[in-house]
């Protein structure tokens, strides 16, 4: 099960983001951000499209993730005002794992509070908030 995490920002202009050609959803420039920020930290890989919007995958801590994002944003809205985003964070779990319910995702899980941790330290996001 994956963790979530909602914010607003203004940070990004998502009509100049490229199209996702699944479905007509934005969220690249949030991951694209996280990408160039982190650069010598942790190894983020190029950002995909998936039908609920983009996602990366990344190793932190001796375990897979998967992380992704979406903002909401219609043709005729002005991207220039905050944007409200999901942000997700989805471990890779081994079939033993899951068969004998260990290394579950929770809310404490290391990697999903170091991503919070970020949202919440930076001024430009707001609400930040674990849903």
């Amino acid at each position: 099960m994956n963790q979530a995490i909602h914010f607003k920002t203004s940070m990004f202009d998502v009509s100049k983001e490229r199209e996702n050609p699944i479905n007509p959803i934005y969220g690249l420039s949030l991951l694209k951000w996280l990408r160039e920020e982190l650069k010598g930290n942790l190894e983020i890989t190029e950002p995909d499209a998936e039908d609920w919007g983009w996602y990366c995958e990344l190793s932190y801590d001796g375990n897979n993730y998967l992380i992704g994002s979406c903002a909401y944003f219609e043709e005729g809205d002005d991207p220039n005002q905050e944007l409200e985003w999901v942000f997700q964070v989805d471990k890779h779990r081994s079939f033993k794992e899951k068969l004998f319910g260990k290394n579950k995702m929770s809310a404490s899980d290391g990697c999903f509070l170091f991503f919070k941790e970020l949202f919440e330290k930076n001024p430009s996001f707001k609400e930040v908030q674990v849903a």
